[in-house]
């Protein structure tokens, strides 16, 4: 049985037209919103009609409308489906790399990203070892993680440190580093682009991890490699270079112009060439431990 030609909504297409018009060029200038009269007289509708369509989308959740300005913008519906969608493509888009890596190294390979002060893991590949601890949708707080050197990167070093005045427990200073190493670490891993941990951690003996960056430059996630096998500090090094390589490719394929991003002080990023070697301390995650020196209103 053939299928029935799709019917277009004129109802939805015009709902879309608004959607469009609030989604701006996405600069300073859609900050405040868009009013009716002016959303009306960009599409060439009536103001009536148009005031509707926005109440109707604002009782859903597409839109929100500041009660000051009488101004529309984007809802928060939206932003949590754009969300979902960003994070999904994600571990799609990074399942190569990460059974890259577990071919190259035979070693566990993760993909993590921050939520709030916890760093969660998105995805995992294991290794052809026999036995395996799932982390997949596990959150761990970042400063057991050693995945955190690279999801904390961009973070101002002051506000890392108020973080781990306020999160560190009592007595595990030596297990996951204190301030002075966390702010060794991560100023290796902005000037390196990975982070080596070697401390002994359940299976792994050592772990590595890179950030991977996402269209603008931002840090979106970080690969983790979990490394159960004795290697020497050089080796580790090694595949933190290939670890750092491989973030850099996943980073371009989300968007990332050629060229890449560097570091500036206190973690700031600034656009031009890339990064080197990296990082130190403890962690408690199968990522690594810590890291060693490797327009108009109504």
């Amino acid at each position: 049985m053939s299928e029935k030609p799709a019917v277009s909504s004129a109802g939805l297409r015009r709902d879309m037209e608004i959607l469009e018009i609030l989604a701006g060029h996405g600069d300073d200038r859609d900050v405040d919103g868009f009013g009716v009269s002016w959303i009306a007289q960009r599409l060439c509708r009536e103001k009536s009609q148009v005031s509707r369509a926005l109440r109707a989308l604002e009782l859903e959740g597409m839109v929100e409308r500041d009660p000051l300005t009488r101004r529309y913008r984007l809802g928060w519906r939206l932003f949590a489906l754009a969300a979902r969608t960003q994070q999904a493509r994600l571990v799609q888009v990074a399942a190569p790399f990460l059974r890259r890596l577990t071919a190259s190294f035979d070693e566990d390979a993760y993909l993590c990203v921050l939520r709030g002060h916890q760093v969660l893991t998105l995805m995992s590949v294991p290794s052809s070892r026999a036995y395996h601890r799932v982390w997949e949708g596990i959150s761990v707080p970042v400063i057991m993680a050693a995945a955190g050197r690279s999801l904390l990167a961009e973070w101002d070093d002051q506000q890392v440190v108020t973080l781990l005045r306020a999160t560190l427990p009592s007595g595990l200073d030596s297990a996951v580093g204190g301030e002075e190493k966390w702010l060794a670490d991560l100023a290796h891993v902005r000037s390196s682009g990975y982070a080596v941990s070697e401390v002994e951690l359940e299976d792994s003996s050592a772990g590595v991890t890179a950030p991977v960056r996402d269209h603008r430059g931002l840090i979106t996630a970080a690969i983790s490699v979990s490394v159960t096998r004795a290697a020497s500090p050089v080796r580790l090094h090694e595949m933190g270079a290939v670890v750092a390589r491989t973030a850099r490719e996943l980073s371009e394929v989300l968007g990332l112009p050629p060229g890449g991003v560097a570091f500036q002080r206190n973690g700031r990023a600034a656009w031009g060439s890339g990064a080197s070697h990296g990082g130190s301390g403890r962690g408690g995650h199968p990522n690594g431990g810590a890291d060693q020196p490797s327009g108009g209103a109504e």
